[in-house]
């Protein structure tokens, strides 16, 4: 899977802090020796990149759920790759695993915070996608908070995106109606055909509040954010009592100078409703648990799986970043490492 093994590791680098969408000159594409294994540590020949929107704030100073990447280091990533070299009893060459490898060809690790992949279960891409960080958020986020209920109405925003397409799936096989929102035709008509919502709105080409005053006619149970700005503030025109809004993401404001709030706030009040942030990390040690009933969902096809692989090298990290914000992909977006 990891294909030719070479003795060089290509890496890219945060080279200044983007204004705005990133551009080339906020990247650097450096080069070192492949890393060797110490003691107690293994050695990753990476083969898929995890390409995520989180990665736009992580490129931001200033206080967050996690610490800013700094200027001059490799851009972090969450990665699958194969173990080519091992010091550590608990990996041995060949062992397919996941972690926050970054953007390189090749990382040296001592197991903290690291998956062994269970690759009789699923393809190892399923665990950058449905049966990985992806899917646990659209877990855990439903689940524990959005805490769904058989007959809630369900809204989620970036449906047709990594996270919004399992979401969707979860509340669906969960009991719930399920209205997804996405840019385009052809997305709308994936995420009713694929990935069986009840029903598709085009914020590029609808009217979001009277989409939802048609699909969500008793209002809306539980929101699942991923975007914020004006599809936020139409939701919050349509809550049901109790409503619970899980904020997963805001992709609308990820490279905006200024982030703008919901102006339509005071409906929480009206409809006694909650709005509550939700970070995966949190939930660590539920993952063994999660990925297993995941990994039986998939494998009785009650979740489709979807990943957007673009093939290409290290140095093609920037482009494909971009994507994400352009909406080119429908599910998960992945680079896949290529070391000719």
């Amino acid at each position: 899977m990891v294909g030719r093994v070479t003795s060089i590791n290509r890496q890219v680098r945060l080279a200044a802090r983007p204004s705005g969408l990133p551009k080339a000159s906020d990247w650097e594409l450096t080069s070192e020796p492949v890393p060797t294994a110490g003691h107690g540590q293994f050695v990753v020949a990476i083969s898929h990149l995890s390409i995520d929107p989180a990665m736009r704030g992580w490129m931001n100073a200033g206080a967050s759920y996690i610490a800013p990447v700094e200027i001059g280091a490799v851009m972090r990533a969450g990665a699958i790759g194969q173990v080519i070299s091992s010091e550590h009893p608990g990996y041995a060459a060949g062992d397919f695993v996941y972690g926050a490898f970054g953007v390189q060809e090749y990382a040296a690790s001592d197991g903290q915070d690291v998956i062994k992949l269970d690759t009789t279960l699923a393809e190892p891409t399923a665990y950058l996608g449905a049966l990985g960080m992806t899917g646990l958020t659209a877990y855990f986020a439903l689940l524990d908070v959005g805490q769904i209920r058989e007959g809630d109405t369900v809204v989620v925003s970036g449906a047709a995106g990594a996270v919004g397409s399992v979401a969707g799936q979860i509340a669906k096989l969960k009991g719930c109606r399920v209205i997804g929102i996405a840019g385009g035709p052809d997305k709308c008509r994936t995420l009713v055909e694929d990935f069986g919502f009840d029903a598709a709105i085009d914020y590029k080409n609808e009217n979001v509040r009277a989409a939802l005053r048609e699909h969500a006619p008793g209002r809306v149970d539980v929101y699942f954010d991923n975007v914020g700005g004006d599809i936020l503030d139409a939701v919050l025109t349509r809550l049901a009592r109790g409503a619970r809004i899980i904020i997963c993401g805001a992709v609308s404001q990820y490279n905006a100078e200024r982030v703008r709030g919901p102006a339509n706030y005071l409906s929480l009040l009206v409809a006694r409703a909650s709005m509550t942030g939700m970070v995966v990390f949190d939930y660590q040690d539920r993952y063994p648990s999660a990925m297993a009933e995941l990994a039986q969902w998939v494998r009785d096809g009650r979740i489709v799986s979807r990943e957007h692989i673009v093939h290409g090298n290290v140095g093609d990290f920037p482009a494909v970043l971009l994507m994400l914000f352009a909406g080119e992909n429908t599910g998960k977006l992945i680079l896949a490492i290529d070391r000719s």
